[in-house]
């Protein structure tokens, strides 16, 4: 009784299922597959023990992938295509994300621990978020996506400062010029710190951060997939339904 109440624990099915029966399953299909090599005369490669790379988490139904990730960079590029500025920076976002969007738009990329990216239209330099190496308002396009709640954790390397998120805000802030775009992607949900990972925020809070700014989308990718994708024109409320949730936020300056 007490052990069937524990296999039906999804998680105890899950590890079961991949410490015995998958190698099991994996074992029959290697000496099928063997099999089918020697029967087809297939001598374009040898099937060898020495050589086998078992992958045993990938059978499954619908294919696995990280929602902020995806769709925050999604979201990201969308928003350059129809800004489409002359030259876009971004400071310590997903490499994904500069790597594919300098295709279109050339990109300088800086990050902390900079990056060996050799692409066109790519460039990758170090900076520190909370010195940035441009003047006031200079820079009129302008990405940090799911970094700030990491400044100041010393998770990668940075100084330990409990307001250094304040202080990363502050620095895009002064270097965004009248009339640029600023994308600020951060974890949304009921405001937390899991030192030294990264922080959550509330809606409000982040519209603290950039109160200088004027918000021109709010978009949430919430904790439930069942709840949409990308939901646009999230609502506070929507926000403080999340654990963890994705906030996308697009900011501009106004002109004076």
């Amino acid at each position: 009784m007490v052990l069937n109440k524990i296999l039906k624990i999804s998680s105890v099915k899950k590890l079961i299922g991949l410490l015995f029966i998958r190698p099991y399953e994996f074992t029959i299909d290697f000496l099928r597959f063997k099999a089918m090599s020697k029967k087809s005369a297939d001598c374009r490669f040898k099937t060898s023990l020495r050589s086998i790379h078992p992958c045993l988490r990938d059978k499954t139904l619908a294919t696995s992938f990280d929602r902020h990730y995806i769709f925050h960079t999604a979201w990201a590029a969308r928003v350059l295509s129809k800004t489409n500025p002359a030259l876009h920076i971004d400071v310590s976002s997903s490499l994904y994300f500069s790597s594919i969007a300098s295709a279109f738009i050339p990109i300088n990329f800086y990050d902390y621990r900079p990056a060996i990216l050799n692409l066109p239209g790519l460039n990758s330099n170090h900076a520190d978020l909370n010195s940035l190496p441009f003047a006031d308002e200079s820079v009129l396009s302008l990405s940090c996506m799911h970094v700030i709640e990491h400044i100041g954790l010393g998770r990668y390397g940075d100084p330990l400062n409990s307001v250094g998120d304040l202080d990363a805000a502050s620095e895009l802030s002064r270097v965004l010029a009248e009339g640029g775009n600023l994308l600020v992607v951060v974890p949304v949900g009921n405001p937390n710190i899991y030192f030294n990972a990264h922080r959550v925020y509330s809606y409000n809070q982040v519209n603290a951060m950039f109160s200088n700014l004027h918000l021109v989308e709010f978009s949430l990718i919430p904790d439930d997939p069942q709840d949409g994708g990308i939901i646009a024109n999230a609502t506070a409320e929507q926000t403080a339904q999340q654990n963890y949730g994705c906030g996308l936020f697009w900011f501009s300056k106004q002109k004076k």
